[in-house]
């Protein structure tokens, strides 16, 4: 994995750097579920399916979940790398107007939706729209991580912590809806719908295809609500500002060093905000995640006496994930909250 250089004024520490370039190409194209292949002049992709475009992985997962064998799916973003970082060459950006459709999120990757907007409408899917981001990244550290935070004291909260802004991105909206999989779900209905409407004669098979993603996502959110119900700590101290939509879904308060970006970096008012915070509310585990170096939650963790732990924000999966997918990660994220969060 490439490594980012984070400069701090009151730490040396590196954190990964994703790679930036794009997986619209037979190597990075998934294979799971017999729906991998390259892209196709004219949205024609393995044999007669048509290509479909993924902009990052849970957005693949669902297409090949849902689509199966009638799709081909292209994941624009390399296996190992941060979505928020894609850069297109101009063979991808070809690759995209091509498609026969592509799925992305408006906001998260700039370059793609610069792409976009030079693409029939018709052919393009924006799953913002159907996650119904509301959630914004909080102004205060301890801040609930909702559109009412300033509306709502926190009862654990404390003056000091109030006191002290995040880094960055302050007020802008959370994508990381595919963490909460209420949201997920809902992502799903609507690419079926949308698949079918794109190919009717095989709707039938899209909505089936569909409802039994649906039902395996409704029982993760069971086991997430059973496992999560009683644990010692509410407070969820994250590296970065992933895991909103999660925390709202199963009544956390998160806390991030950094902000909704990975490489954001976090200025030494910052880092002992959270530092102060984490001691205050005797928190003992600080989540660093994948894809980047834990070195700044290590920092945080040795200040206040806490361990680490980590969780995948899913934005895509490691380059040696294996036989790993959304469900399988979302369960060993399950498992890591509920030991570091002292879940009963």
């Amino acid at each position: 994995m490439q490594l980012r250089h984070l400069a701090s004024l009151t730490i040396c520490a590196t954190v990964a750097l994703a790679g930036c370039g794009s997986a619209a190409s037979t190597a990075n194209a998934p294979t799971s579920g017999g729906t991998g292949g390259t892209a196709g002049t004219g949205g024609t992709g393995t044999g007669d399916r048509p290509t479909v475009i993924a902009a990052f992985y849970p957005l693949e997962y669902a297409l090949q979940r849902v689509g199966g064998q009638h799709i081909s799916v292209v994941n624009l973003t390399k296996p190992g790398a941060e979505p928020h970082d894609l850069e297109l060459t101009p063979r991808d950006v070809a690759t995209v107007s091509k498609a026969a459709l592509v799925v992305y999120e408006r906001g998260l990757q700039p370059s793609l939706d610069k792409a976009i907007d030079g693409v029939d409408t018709t052919k393009t899917m924006d799953v913002a729209k159907v996650a119904e981001l509301t959630l914004k990244h909080g102004a205060a550290i301890g801040a609930k991580a909702d559109e009412h935070a300033d509306e709502h004291a926190d009862e654990h909260g404390d003056e000091h912590a109030d006191e002290h802004e995040h880094a960055a991105e302050a007020g802008t909206i959370d994508p990381h809806f595919w963490l909460d999989p209420v949201r997920y779900a809902a992502v799903v209905d609507a690419i079926a719908v949308r698949l079918g409407e794109f190919d009717p004669q095989r709707a039938q098979d899209y909505r089936r295809n569909g409802q039994e993603l649906g039902r395996e996502l409704t029982a993760l959110d069971e086991q997430f609500r059973a496992g999560l119900t009683t644990c010692r700590s509410r407070d969820l101290v994250t590296s970065h500002a992933a895991f909103g939509y999660l925390a709202k879904r199963y009544g956390f308060n998160q806390v991030s060093i950094a902000g909704l970006t990975p490489e954001a970096e976090p200025d030494p008012a910052a880092l002992a905000a959270v530092s102060t915070f984490a001691k205050q509310r005797k928190v003992t585990t600080i989540y660093a995640e994948t894809l980047v170096s834990p070195a700044i939650a290590e920092t945080v963790a040795r200040e206040t006496g806490a361990k680490t732990a980590v969780l995948d924000p899913l934005e895509g999966l490691a380059a040696d994930a294996g036989d790993a997918n959304y469900l399988t990660v979302m369960r060993a994220n399950l498992e890591t909250l509920r030991k570091g969060q002292g879940c009963s």
